[in-house]
């Protein structure tokens, strides 16, 4: 069976959260026997990297706003021309068509994946009856909270058009697909009104190694993308309201590319930065904290953390889509009782059992993923006829 799954950027190095997933899903199409082509883009500031020989490059670019400079003043007019949210104007561009178009005359597809709603202007390109939408969460809903929360006004007007357009862009996308596979229930539900939508049980990006075992080097591990605003305001809030109750005995290690601004700020904390396995440094802390206010879809730092083994205290929202979670996990949503929990976990000693049970809950959760995939694709085959259009260009 051969897949065609278009996404935004290419997501083999796993370099981030949503790229995390993406490959979790290419790989458990791979499982269940899928020749897979990957089309997306390169981030123009991780150089030359190897790519992967299902992976076909549009492009290198800069996709966050504040390093694409000009560019993300063109991508803002273009949204506005195309009525299209900026978030998905940023990923249009002639040479992904060309590629698409290219692709499709070339090649006949069973299934076509959009992977990420920004994309719903494939749709443009792409008419096929085994359609899937892959829906890392739901977009609209996380512009809406940022409208929410903004003081200043053409932030606020932003952030509005933003959550509007993003919505509708949604409902067009999933209503013109088969079906939906969102990350959690929530966002499931949301997109069975427009079509058939189901939620994957998705894993962490790791391959644990039950009999592995790192040395604990640090007491609180923190560890994002800090370029997301999301990560950015949970971060804030550790340091504003949990860090005060913390004694100054305790060490904190952040790591992830973006926060440069920890550096030399607090005597107890170090920021290393981009670390090339996260799994180490989370297996290092003796507790990660997970302190998340807002976001949507399931967050990918807390599955590598259940995997890695470690303790972990996470706000209420951080475990979103996570239902039945190991006992290495507790819960804190106001800052002392955080505090105090991140203190229970660095002065006692851990327990093997409970992190063997850790590892087991992602064994098992890995294993439910990839009979979803399985499952999932296999019913979406049987279920539309042979006879389909191979390719329709509309444009």
């Amino acid at each position: 069976m051969k897949v065609l799954f278009l996404t935004t950027l290419l997501p083999s190095h796993k370099l981030h959260g949503s790229e995390v997933a993406s490959q979790n899903i290419v790989e458990a199409l791979q499982q269940a026997g899928c020749m897979v082509t990957v089309v997306g883009y390169g981030r123009k500031e991780d150089g030359a990297l190897n790519r992967a020989a299902h992976e076909v490059l549009v492009a290198d670019r800069a996709v966050e706003t504040k390093k694409a400079k000009l560019q993300a003043m063109r991508w803002f007019v273009l949204s506005l021309i195309k009525r299209l949210p900026y978030s998905g104007a940023k990923y249009l561009s002639s040479r992904y068509l060309k590629q698409v178009r290219s692709l499709l005359s070339a090649q006949s597809y069973d299934v076509i994946v959009i992977d990420h709603a920004q994309l719903g202007w494939l749709r443009d390109v792409v008419d096929h009856p085994r359609m899937i939408l892959i829906a890392h969460n739901l977009e609209h809903e996380l512009y809406r909270q940022h409208f929410e929360r903004s003081r200043n006004p053409i932030a606020k007007w932003v952030y509005h058009r933003e959550a509007t357009t993003v919505k509708a862009l949604e409902a067009k996308t999933a209503a013109s697909v088969a079906e939906v596979w969102a990350l959690t229930q929530h966002d499931a539900n949301y997109f069975a009104q427009f079509t058939k939508a189901r939620a994957l049980s998705l894993p962490s990006g790791f391959i644990c190694r039950q009999t592995e075992s790192t040395e604990k080097r640090f007491d609180v591990g923190i560890i994002g993308s800090w370029a997301w605003k999301p990560n950015v305001e949970g971060l804030q809030w550790f340091l504003d309201k949990v860090y005060p109750h913390l004694p100054q005995s305790i060490t904190i290690h952040v790591a992830g590319r973006g926060a440069d601004w920890l550096t030399g700020r607090y005597p107890n904390l170090v920021y290393q930065g981009f670390v090339d396995d996260p799994q180490v440094f989370m297996r290092q802390a003796r507790v990660m904290a997970i302190p998340t206010l807002s976001g949507g879809g399931i967050q990918i730092k807390t599955l590598d953390s259940i995997a890695s083994g470690s303790r972990i205290v996470a706000t209420a929202i951080a475990l979103r889509g996570i239902a039945t979670p190991p006992r290495t996990v507790s819960i804190a949503d106001q800052p002392e009782h955080f505090a105090q929990q991140l203190i229970a976990a660095t002065t006692t000693e851990p327990s093997p059992e409970a992190a063997q049970d850790a590892q087991q809950w992602y064994y098992n959760r890995q294993a439910l993923f990839l009979n979803e995939v399985k499952q999932a694709i296999s019913e979406l085959t049987s279920s539309v006829g042979a006879g389909w259009i191979r390719h329709a260009d509309r444009r």
